[in-house]
């Protein structure tokens, strides 16, 4: 069983202690953020091998991955009572677990309906490998260290993203994709266990609130203005980012671009590391921002608008600069991430994991809606060769997601008011 660390203020503490804490701490959730990203955009690599083997449209192929997002949202809201009171360390080592087995069966499915079973399982137990970092990090972080240890956090996401692009196109020279699920099978039951013998636990009074005060927490959250205010356009630009590095980015890089099948990994690869720099440097700008007394949720504004800046340069195909274009996606889809700091901030450590669960269900409904409906829309539109989708269904896309974003953007300005 993982000790518990009695300390109070980490500020005061020797630096060694803070140190080994950090380690403690940060590592395994690294681990199991790693993975989650991994298992989330893994099918932009192995769609065309998932699509030949098993015949899936395009609407077949999106539903599929976006049952993860699906499956991943329906834990949100009841994860935050759980991490709020049993601790993050217990909640996320036990549902690792069930990602461990989704990814069993996806290794042996037969039939869509398994690889949707095996996905659903995936996106269930790696639910909660964003959130319970974060309530970890309220519960023995200071808060302006927040926006910085949130965005290093974000990182082991892009290095999963990073392994889900190059990396895995090598393995699957030598490996069939079945067998690299088998693999991450076992890679997931082992981070399940090093979390739950390696994070400290720390006491919190919430432990001892009944199931009714849990619910008025929740209440409490969604009744909350500002929380209203900033929903729309994190939960939009963040939902977009899902579902498009997710899965759609690869076949855009194969149908428009005409890459090969190195190229689109070492495309993904490159948005990768895009999005681990974008992590780094936005919440480092974030952080030195706020001690002039520019709070986080104005610089992730104005990444979430450049964001959708770099969608309208998409939108017209830009085959010559295509790489460019999507690495600047990349980076700056990171900035909605310093929304979660922001609601930190904004509630008491006792609402805070709540809070991001909260939002974070609200952004992967939509996320799966998104990415299931990018592949309804580019089914409309004639397929210009066998596996390959028209360009003007990856058009119509990017109009209808800058028109959805613009006018979640404008409703925060006007309700300021």
């Amino acid at each position: 069983m993982s000790a518990s660390f009695k300390t109070d203020d980490t500020a005061t503490a020797p630096p060694l202690y803070r140190w080994q804490l950090l380690l403690r701490i940060f590592i395994p959730f690294a681990l199991g953020y790693f993975l989650s990203y991994l298992y989330r955009v893994v099918n932009s690599i192995i769609a065309s091998d998932l699509s030949t083997d098993l015949g899936l449209s395009a609407t077949e192929l999106g539903f599929l991955t976006s049952v993860y997002l699906i499956a991943f949202a329906a834990v949100q809201l009841p994860l935050g009572v759980l991490l709020d009171k049993y601790g993050p360390r217990r909640i996320e080592s036990l549902l690792l677990l069930f990602t461990a087995l989704g990814a069993a069966i996806f290794a042996t499915a037969t039939s869509f309906n398994m690889l949707v079973i095996g996905r659903a399982l995936i996106g269930l137990g790696v639910s909660a490998c964003l959130m319970a970092a974060f309530k970890s990090f309220v519960q023995w972080f200071p808060a302006d260290r927040l926006p910085l240890a949130n965005g290093l956090h974000m990182t082991a996401g892009g290095l999963g993203v990073l392994c889900a692009s190059s990396p895995t196109a090598w393995l699957l020279e030598t490996l069939a994709w079945r067998d690299l699920f088998w693999i991450l099978a076992i890679a997931t039951l082992l981070i399940a266990v090093i979390i739950f013998f390696v994070v400290p636990d720390k006491p919190s009074p919430i432990a001892q609130v009944n199931l009714t005060s849990h619910i008025g927490g929740i209440l409490h959250i969604f009744s909350d203005r500002y929380f209203w205010r900033v929903i729309p356009v994190t939960v939009s630009t963040q939902a977009t980012a899902l579902a498009l590095i997710g899965l759609w980015t690869g076949p855009w890089f194969r149908d428009i671009a005409r890459f090969n099948q190195d190229q689109v990994a070492n495309s993904l690869m490159l948005i990768a590391v895009s999005m681990i720099v974008g992590y780094v440097v936005i919440g480092t700008i974030a952080y030195h921002f706020s001690k002039r007394g520019i709070n986080s949720m104005t610089i992730a504004l104005v990444g979430m608008g450049i964001f959708i800046l770099t969608q309208i340069i998409l939108a017209f195909h830009p085959v010559y600069f295509a790489r460019s274009a999507w690495m600047l996606f990349g980076f700056f889809s990171t900035s909605s991430i310093l929304t979660y700091a922001a609601l930190s901030q904004r509630f008491s450590a006792q609402y805070a994991g709540r809070a991001n669960t909260a939002l974070n269900f609200l952004v992967f409904v939509v996320g799966f809606f998104i990415q299931w409906g990018i592949g309804a829309v580019i089914d409309t539109f004639p397929s210009n060769t066998v596996g390959s989708y028209a360009s003007e269904g990856y058009q119509q896309v990017f109009i209808y997601l800058i028109f959805v974003q613009t006018t979640c953007l404008a409703w925060y300005a006007l309700s300021r008011r």
